[in-house]
């Protein structure tokens, strides 16, 4: 069994994506053994227990230095062995400790086609106001894997979603997330979960 840790800040969708691959048997060799919160409050962590999974949060807010908020972070996942690391809507800026401590087992999804509306401040729906203010006819989704910079890293997979004229910011949020997000995702740690994945410079070939 792949063991998952799942870092998340908000509602969870992509977690709760996960765990429905998971029961429904698409990912029937991994399983989440722990999910970490970047605040106390984030529903992701009623979704953890619900089912029966290891929860908690660890707050970037609550180390006065960034090398000490790595070691916390890589202390928790090395106790409970996790081997892949996902983020599924997760805020907070990993550090290189962390990223280099878990070189190559750290991905993330991004709502919109990698280098496109990306990058710093482009999470939740700025991502999709930004896309209708440019007028794009196709946005999506990326699945990548986590470098030292926001959205950087080697991409895994993308998904294409049509930009429709009466859409609003809320409305591609959703569709982004019905018809990309929840699909790449598992797609993407089932790839790693079955060692078809290989990195050559930016480039990741699916094997």
């Amino acid at each position: 069994m792949l063991r998952l840790g799942i870092l998340v800040s908000g509602g969870g969708t992509n977690l709760q994506a996960i765990i429905d691959k998971i029961k429904g048997g698409y990912l029937s060799n991994c399983g989440i053994v722990t999910v970490v919160s970047s605040r106390p409050g984030a529903y992701a962590l009623e979704r953890a227990r619900q089912n029966d999974i290891p929860n908690t949060w660890i707050s970037r807010k609550s180390f006065e230095d960034a090398g000490d908020f790595d070691r916390a972070m890589l202390e928790h996942f090395k106790k409970h062995e996790v081997e892949l690391v996902v983020l599924g809507g997760y805020l907070s800026m990993l550090g290189e400790g962390f990223v280099n401590g878990c070189r190559n087992r750290i991905i993330n999804i991004h709502p919109a086609l990698i280098p496109s509306f990306c990058g710093k401040g482009y999470y939740g729906i700025t991502p999709h106001v930004k896309a209708l203010e440019y007028g794009v006819k196709v946005t999506g989704a990326t699945v990548h894997f986590v470098d030292y910079e926001y959205d950087s890293g080697p991409i895994i997979l993308q998904k294409a979603v049509a930009v429709k004229e009466d859409d609003t910011p809320e409305s591609l949020q959703q569709r982004v997330m019905r018809e990309a997000e929840w699909e790449l995702l598992p797609q993407a740690i089932r790839l790693f979960s079955e060692n078809r994945l290989e990195i050559e410079g930016r480039r990741v070939r699916i094997l």
